[in-house]
Order: C-alpha cells, then structure tokens, then sequence
C-alpha cells in the first residue's frame, strides 16, 4: 500500500472529521443497461411484473392490483398522486418486447414468489441462462430494474453509478419516507469506496471520501472515527487486519451487497439465500415436531434430505420388555448402568449387590457375581467409578456405613465409617475418580479419597442426593430445605444456593454436559433445572410421586431423552425437550424405584421395582421375532422416531 503523503494528511484528516465540511460531488448519469426497453419514465400505466394486464383503478380506490398483487407490494411503488416512480416496470410492454418467450400464464402471488425464490437460488449457484428463461417464460421479475442495476454497479465498484441507483431506488424503500435507511446504506457504499481507495494507494482520494462524503452525513459518528485511524495503516495487510476487511474485490463486494439487500423490501430485492432460508427453517420445524429426534447431530440442509419428511427412525428405542432379572430376593430399590456400558449393578433390601455383564450384541446380560457378606445393610444407592472398575454401596437412613468393591474380582476394598450416629445414605464418585462424597440425614456431608481418608468434612448439612460437578470442586447436595447448594471445599470454603423447589427434593441427577438437573420432586414429581442459568426449564407430566425416592436419569443418544420411575408401576419416557411422556413402559407390578439408560449401548434401559426384579427394556423385535411382550410397551405416538449411532 502507498503511504507516501500519510503523514502529511493525518492534521488535515482529524480537521476534516472534527469539522464536517462537504464538497458537492457531481452526479453521473445512469447507464441504461441491455434490455433498458423495459423501464419507462412515463407516468402512465405501470406494471409489477406480473403475468396479468394492470388494470386502471376507478377513482375509488387507491391500489392497482395484478395477480392479486397491490403494487406498492410488490416493488413498484405508485406516488401519492397515483403515478408510478420512474424505474418502474412496464408489463405490457415488457410482453409485447418478450413476445417470443411469452407463455401466456397467469400466476398468483404465491407462485410469483416461489418463481422468483427459485430464479435466486439459480442465480446464487451461477445458473444464469437458466434465470432469464425463467423469469421470461413465468413473465416475472426477479428483482426491480434499478436494483438490478444496484446490484451490478456495487459489484464492479462503479460507486458513482451505484450512489445514482440508489437515489432511484429510494422511493421504494419504505415507500419514500423519510429514514435513515437510506442513509444506511449510503453510509456502507462510501466506507467500502474509501477502504478500496486506501488499499490502491489513493490517501488523497480516501481523505475526499472522508471529509466530504462521509462526515456530513452525520451518520455512525464512531465509526467515521475509525476509518480515519487506517489512514495510518503501514501496509494493506495491515490494514485488512486492523478493518478486518477481506481487501478490495469481488468477495469484500459481494459481502457489501448482502448488507445492503438487507435493507431492501422483498418485493425489491429479497434477501440473501432466501430460499435456503425457509428450507432450513422447515427442516429445524420437522426436527422439533419429531417426538423422538435423538439431537446427537445438527441438523442441517447438509444432514438430511429435502426429498423426504425428517423422522427418527424407532428401530433401536428401547420400548420391550427383552429380559427380567430376578435373582434378588426383596424389593430392587436401584440400578446403575456402568460408565463403559459393559456391567450393570442392581442393589436390593436383601442387603446385596449383584454385578450383570451386558452382552451388547445379544442384548442381554448375565450375572456375574453377588456382593454381600460384609455389607450387611439394605441397599439404597450405587455409584460407579469413572473407570468402571468400583463401585459405592450405601443404604439407608439409618445405615453409617460405605463399602467400595472392585467389581472384577469382587473384593472389598474399603469400608468407610466415621461415627455411629451418621445417616450415609447418598453418595458418588468424583468425575476424575479421585475422591467420594456422601452424606445423609444426620447432618455431616463427608469428602474422602479412595482410601477412605477423610479430608474433608461439612458439619450440620442434612441431605439425600448428592452429585459431583465437572470441575471436581464443587458438590451439589439436595438438602431438607427444598433447595440444592454447592459446596467447595477449596481454601477458603464456599456453599452457595444454586437452586430452590417448593416440595422436598426426594433425588437429583446431573447430566454429563454438567449443565442440566433432573429433580424428583416430592408430590411434584420430575422437573428439569438449567443449574447455569439457575431456572425451571420443564416439568415433565405422567409420574406418580409422594414421599419415596425414585431415581430418574438421562439417556438416549446425545441425552436427548429423560427417563423415570413410578409409583403407579409404570416407567415414562420423555423427550428432553417435551413435557408430555412419548412412551409409558408398562410391565412391572409395583412401584418403579430407579431406571438407568446405558451410556454407551442407548439400545438397553434397566428398570428396578419393589416386585423384586430388574426388567431390561430393549427395541422391539421384528418380523418372526416378535413376542407377545410387545403390549409392554404404551406409546404415546405412533409415528415417533428414534436414530441410533
């Protein structure tokens, strides 16, 4: 870039701005372009480009109408005297000039639009030829002349001609009153003519631009500002650094004219991709209107295909009944899918903890070891390590003791107690596998490390679900005041509310994100919290809940879905995004007291019910495969869909 007179132009430039002083550019006339035959000056009958013949309004009504169309609607604006603006277009004249390529049909307003959104959708992917044996065998319009004109003046930077066309243009644009949109626009055209004149090396140029075009305008004060400091620009890469501009050219051109068409009327110039627009618009609808879109992937023009209706397909949603496991004695009161998808553990009132190794390509599991002797307590909670080799086992109010096994050769590895009189009913792993956590009704909240060391503890806390966050600081624990704190027990501690219900919150589960919480509300049943944001998201409807603890969970591919139990024996399904259940699992004959979605095989659901079995709910068989265990299953829609990966 030539920056020879720079300085000497830098006092004279803050002079220029401070003081707004204009100098009266002349104006060029505006080329007539190839075709021009189609724009009149006249001030008779005006067309809008439609097929039909305008007809003469009486002297009643105020709008002349073609194809349904009021004129001013459709980018041929008429004066408040009834006569049209110059530049607008002629349709019997246009007829009689195209008359070899006119077909004689007549559109409606609808299909004019849709002529002319396919007309741009060519033109964006080069299809010119294509374009104009469009827009002449539909007898439409693609776009007004003037910004037509507009458009090829702005891209070859004739600024000049395209400041005229603008000036045509104007009375189309909010119907010629007065705005700043017009001076909006102007505003971006001179900045783009004196960011090209700096980078040929034209300081003197730019400065005339400056001083005299774009400061009286008065418009964007600030930014006028800014344009002057890249006079000091050393360098055109410099520059383009500094005005993160792409340099002079077809593609900083192009970018210019999608702002500009944004200021347009439709009915002018639509705006840019107007019909990759709506397409995407219509596939995030389907994708929104689809009960069990899965939200793994984004969803895109790029993903689907405009050819069919966006739908899930269901094969893999785990809706049957395909195995119950009944090798415990007494009332399963959970359940939890290990983090590798590859074990299951179910813990019961009769004081055990079974491990079941799932076959992920049969779809069943089989038990591989009980866990009791030394743990004499009843069941109530598991947690798994990261790593899915431990497992902590707790129970209930009364119980003061933990035990951590190793779940591949069943061997106890720790057994944590601090007094007689603590309630270790709840706890879990840190996220890094590092330390646990629990705590109960007592009133001692407990951080400990794999040994069983106490490192940490927080007196007077009376919880009953506990969880870990991502930054394996912070510990959120659901307390008797019907509220869920964090607790840090870095140097200096902090507690904090993060959120407050008006019923006791019987438990709670995070999502993997560490952005959502699934809450199981006393008498309220399963509402979902955004623990960023602090807020209710959704209440979800179907489930029976008084004053028992049931564990509900996030599952499906992505976590799209949310799943728990119930009191009225039945699991629910919903979609993360909906308050109504779209599946109501039915086969259990009491109470549903946890339900645990595999993380890694979303095709298995396991269920534990105070009938004393763990039902494992899988997709429906097909063809000679299926089973009578199909009527286990209540869909609350028929077409729904599912997508596995």
């Amino acid at each position: 870039m030539n920056m020879q007179s720079t300085a000497a132009l830098s006092s004279s430039t803050a002079q220029g701005v401070a003081g707004g002083t204009s100098d009266s550019g002349s104006s060029t006339a505006v080329e007539q372009p190839a075709g021009s035959d189609n724009v009149t000056n006249d001030t008779g009958a005006g067309g809008d480009g439609a097929a039909d013949e305008v007809a003469q309004p009486s002297s009643g009504h105020s709008n002349n109408t073609t194809n349904g169309h009021d004129v001013k609607h459709n980018g041929f604006a008429t004066n408040n005297n009834g006569s049209n603006n110059v530049g607008t277009v002629d349709g019997e004249n246009n007829r009689e000039n195209n008359s070899s390529g006119y077909s004689g049909i007549h559109l409606d307003k609808s299909n004019q639009e849709i002529i002319r959104l396919i007309g741009q959708y060519l033109q964006d992917v080069g299809l010119e030829k294509s374009v104009k044996t469009l827009m002449q065998e539909s007898n439409c319009y693609l776009e007004h002349p003037s910004a037509t004109k507009f458009r090829e003046h702005v891209l070859v930077g004739d600024w000049n001609k395209a400041d005229a066309d603008l000036k045509d243009l104007e009375p189309l644009i909010d119907n010629g009153k007065s705005s700043t949109i017009i001076t909006e626009m102007k505003f971006i055209l001179l900045e783009q003519k004196y960011l090209e004149h700096l980078d040929d090396g034209n300081p003197l140029d730019a400065l005339h631009v400056l001083r005299s075009e774009l400061t009286p305008l008065q418009h964007n004060i600030s930014r006028v500002h800014q344009l002057s400091s890249y006079m000091m620009c050393a360098t055109n890469h410099d520059l383009y650094q500094r005005a993160k501009w792409e340099g002079k050219g077809i593609t900083s051109r192009a970018l210019v004219m999608e702002r500009l068409q944004t200021f347009m009327p439709p009915s002018v110039m639509m705006s840019p991709r107007r019909l990759r627009t709506l397409l995407q618009q219509a596939v995030e609808l389907q994708s929104q209107d689809c009960p069990f879109h899965d939200m793994a992937w984004e969803t895109n023009l790029q993903t689907v295909s405009l050819l069919t209706d966006h739908c899930c397909s269901t094969d893999g949603f785990p809706m049957q009944t395909i195995q119950v496991l009944s090798d415990h004695c007494d009332e399963v009161w959970f359940c939890k899918f290990s983090p590798d998808g590859l074990k299951l553990a179910t813990g019961s009132k009769d004081s055990t903890v079974i491990i079941w190794d799932v076959d992920p390509y049969k779809l069943t599991l089989k038990n591989r070891r009980v866990l009791d002797g030394q743990a004499q307590l009843n069941v109530s909670f598991v947690s798994w390590s990261p790593d899915s080799k431990l497992i902590l086992v707790g129970g209930t109010e009364d119980s003061h003791e933990l035990f951590i096994w190793n779940v591949d050769d069943g061997k106890l590895v720790v057994k944590f107690s601090q007094s007689l009189d603590d309630s270790l009913a709840c706890g879990t792993f840190s996220r890094d596998g590092n330390h646990f956590v629990c705590g109960g009704q007592k009133g001692q909240l407990y951080l400990c490390d794999l040994n069983g060391t106490l490192i940490d503890s927080w007196e007077g806390v009376r919880v009953n679900s506990v969880a870990f966050r991502a930054d394996n600081k912070t510990i959120l624990a659901a307390d008797n005041h019907y509220r869920i704190r964090g607790y840090n027990f870095d140097n200096p501690r902090s507690d904090f509310d993060i959120l407050r219900e008006p019923h006791p919150i019987m438990t709670f589960s995070i999502n993997s994100a560490d952005r959502l919480a699934l809450l199981n509300v006393s008498n309220q049943g399963l509402h979902l919290w955004d623990i960023e944001d602090k807020c209710l998201v959704r209440r979800f409807q179907g489930i029976r809940q008084s004053n028992f603890a049931i564990h509900s969970c996030f599952g499906g591919v992505n976590e799209s879905f949310v799943a728990s139990g119930s009191e009225d024996k039945v699991v629910y399904i919903w979609h993360l995004k909906r308050e109504e259940p779209l599946a109501k699992l039915i086969g259990h004959t009491k109470t549903v007291n946890c339900v645990s979605w595999n993380p890694v095989y979303p095709s298995l659901l396991a269920s534990a019910s105070d009938d004393a079995t763990v039902r494992i709910w899988g997709p429906k068989p097909t063809g000679s495969n299926a089973t009578t265990e199909s009527d286990d299953c209540s869909s609350s829609s028929s077409s729904s869909s599912w997508n596995m990966t």
